[in-house]
């Protein structure tokens, strides 16, 4: 009888029992389960690991071993045991003219650093040994079918209004009621103002002006009678062989009537980039380069590019800048320009550097905008930062407002116009004054010359519309706003983080808290729709108004009762603007929020709003701050424009009055120039200077440098 078989040997009778040949499954090597409890790297946890750092340590190293060196030598060849005449300083931060260097040379690294500062109408460049930077303009002429002022029917600038058979107005009516309401209003309370400090003031001083100006004729002056007559730019006569663009002062002096046309544009506006005007964003990126390029090239004599290798640059970027700007610049400078070294530093850093502020809260008016910045111990405050999109050239558009109202006899003033350009900034600059005491009916006279055409002599009348004209400072509402966000976003959009595309542009307490201003209609569920979830107005009622960014200042004009009283904790009570930023926690507001706002205030109300943010509530710093205010640009240069700051900001805040001074840069520094010449003076400090970027780590890292070089938080 054979007995009851077992399961595996059915198995192997059917074939199906399983063999082992020692043979893995797999040849990938087994991979051990990480230790979660006891888990720890040092991947880019040390300096060594990180290339931007590693490359720094080296060069220090690397100088002091040089430096031992040379002390050795310098031993050895003596001839006593007496120490040598020149003692070598072993401390790691000394510079490369200290260490390496010609002894006593200062200027040997300045020779080889390029500094340029860009702005909205004017570019500085130069050498960091140079004393004063070359100015050129920051425009390109280009051919086109026709020049700006015949664009868009040939409309002028300042805008007319036309009536209804397309003739214009009268003076007192061609630019509408709300000017017209605006203009007489502020001579209104200039009048009351000059009474009130016992100035002399002429019943009839207006009609005076007016009479005068509408009645008297121009003369006529032949053009070899004129000593000043003006050299325009000749592009030939063969419209074949006229050349693509032209850069610089040339430009501004092309006839608006030549043969072929050519239109002027500004790559930079508001300092911002200037995307209305073009059609591409690789058009507005070469202009930019085209126009710091010849720039180079001309002013100072570097003509050939293969030599720019051997230089470094230091390029002065805004305060509140955009990241894309940045990044677009950097690789311009690399591989376009091909600079061996390259540093970036901010304007208001940089004015500090050049007026030798410590600590200083810095303004600076150019023609288009006008920045705000504190600065302490060589570091920008981030939340302090506003930039005001009004500057010297919204003064320029509107005395000529002014004086068209008041009848001017050149009726046909076109800012457009490159010649009519001109005039108004060279009327501008001698006219204009905000000194009071200057202020009565003036006798006054401009020669206009225009290219194929006879010099024209014009005599004309002024009031108050030289003082006027530059307080618009303090009632921007004066200026004409409604073309300075046209185009924005048309072709770059913002910058967005790699990993959550949230946006990631710099953003700054002050200047949200200017918009909100402004603005006080964008509620938290506006900003949460705009894409910036994280930093909203905290508030549990939607009816009660959020207060105003001046409850730091106008809850007492005491010092001492200035912060008010603290809001009880809990999210039940919204507390005020500052007590968000004592807290650590800043009010900020979505990108879109701040790109659909423009950002224009009152001067003084935007440097009390940047202070408040600035000390953070640090009553001696708030001091501090006031008794530094450091005012600097060309829109400043208006004679009696520091005096009348002063007096403004004082009679805003009594309470402070003794603690607020309006500063100045040096004597012998143009007010135009501070920022140039502080970033030269960065420029030359080169053992200390850890923000220089070079070719192997930008072609290796690329912008990812600037997380490490620059100075602040990129």
């Amino acid at each position: 009888m054979v007995g009851k078989k077992s399961g595996k040997a059915l198995l192997r009778e059917e074939g199906l029992e399983r063999t082992d040949n020692n043979m893995n499954l797999t040849a990938w090597p087994a991979v051990t389960m990480i230790n979660q409890k006891n888990y720890y790297t040092e991947y880019l946890k040390r300096d060594d690991q990180i290339l931007p750092l590693r490359l720094l340590q080296e060069e220090r190293r690397n100088r002091l071993t040089a430096s031992a060196k040379d002390r050795d030598r310098a031993l050895a060849r003596a001839k006593s045991n007496e120490p040598p005449d020149v003692e070598m300083d072993l401390d790691e931060d000394a510079g490369i003219d200290e260490m390496g260097g010609v002894p006593g040379d200062q200027d040997a690294s300045g020779m080889k650093v390029v500094v340029i500062h860009p702005g909205s109408q004017n570019l500085r460049v130069g050498l960091a040994s140079d004393p004063l930077p070359k100015t050129v303009p920051m425009v390109i002429a280009r051919k086109w079918k026709c020049n700006e002022s015949e664009e868009f029917g040939g409309e002028p600038k300042p805008k007319r209004i036309r009536l209804d058979d397309g003739s214009i107005p009268e003076p007192e009516k061609m630019f509408g009621p709300e000017f017209g309401s605006q203009y007489s209003t502020m001579c209104a309370e200039l009048k009351i103002h000059m009474r009130a400090n016992k100035r002399r003031v002429l019943p009839n001083s207006k009609e005076l002006v007016v009479n005068y100006n509408s009645r008297t004729p121009h003369e006529e002056i032949s053009e070899h009678n004129d000593p000043m007559r003006i050299d325009w730019t000749d592009i030939g006569d063969d419209p074949d062989k006229a050349p693509d663009y032209i850069t610089g002062k040339e430009a501004l002096r092309i006839p608006d009537d030549s043969r072929p046309r050519y239109k002027l544009f500004w790559p930079l506006q508001r300092g911002w980039y200037n995307e209305h005007d073009y059609r591409n964003k690789t058009l507005l990126f070469e202009d930019i380069s085209i126009i710091i390029e010849d720039a180079i090239k001309q002013q100072l004599n570097l003509h050939k590019k293969k030599d720019w290798a051997q230089y470094g640059c230091v390029f002065v970027i805004p305060d509140l800048y955009e990241r894309q700007y940045v990044i677009q610049i950097l690789e311009m400078l690399m591989r376009d320009f091909g600079f061996g070294r390259v540093c970036f530093i901010q304007e208001s850093l940089a004015a500090t550097f050049g007026a030798g502020y410590v600590l200083a809260c810095v303004v600076d008016i150019g023609a288009q905008k006008t920045s705000i910045c504190c600065v302490e111990e060589g570091m920008c405050i981030e939340n302090s930062r506003v930039n005001l999109k009004m500057g010297g050239a919204d003064v320029t558009d509107v005395f000529m407002k002014m004086m068209l109202y008041d009848h001017l006899p050149y009726d046909d003033m076109n800012l457009k116009r490159r010649y009519d350009y001109l005039l108004a900034e060279e009327l501008k600059i001698k006219y204009c004054t905000m000194n009071e005491t200057e202020i009565s009916v003036q006798f006054c006279e401009f020669h206009l010359r225009a290219p194929n055409q006879k010099t024209r002599k014009y005599l004309f009348k002024t009031y108050d519309e030289v003082i006027l004209a530059p307080r618009g400072f303090f009632e921007p509402s004066i200026f004409d706003h409604s073309e300075k966000l046209r185009g924005r976003r048309k072709l770059i959009g913002r910058s967005e983080d790699l990993y959550d595309g949230s946006p990631n542009d710099p953003t700054s307490a002050a200047q949200s808290a200017i918009i909100k201003l402004i603005n006080p209609q964008t509620d938290s569920q506006e900003l949460t729709s705009n894409g910036d979830t994280n930093h909203v107005f905290a508030t549990s009622t939607p009816s009660r108004p959020l207060p105003t960014l001046f409850d730091r200042f106008n809850d007492s004009d005491m010092p001492n009762s200035a912060l008010g009283s603290p809001a009880p904790e809990g999210d039940g009570t919204p507390g005020p603007a500052i007590d968000g930023l004592l807290n650590g926690t800043l009010n900020t507001l979505g990108s879109s929020v701040r790109d659909d706002v423009l950002p224009v205030v009152a001067l003084d109300d935007a440097i009390f709003t940047s202070i408040t943010y600035g000390a953070r509530g640090d009553e001696k710093k708030t001091h501090d701050f006031l008794g530094a205010v450091m005012v600097i640009g060309g829109g400043s240069q208006i004679p009696g424009f520091h005096t009348f700051l002063e007096e403004r900001m004082k009679q805003r805040k009594p309470g402070y009055m003794k603690h607020i001074t309006i500063g100045t840069a040096p004597r012998e520094l143009d007010p135009q120039g501070v920022i140039w010449k502080g970033a030269s003076v960065f420029g030359k400090l080169s053992g200390t200077n850890d923000s220089w970027i070079g070719r192997m780590e930008y072609d290796r890292l690329g912008a990812r440098l600037l997380a490490y070089k620059c100075m602040w938080s990129f």
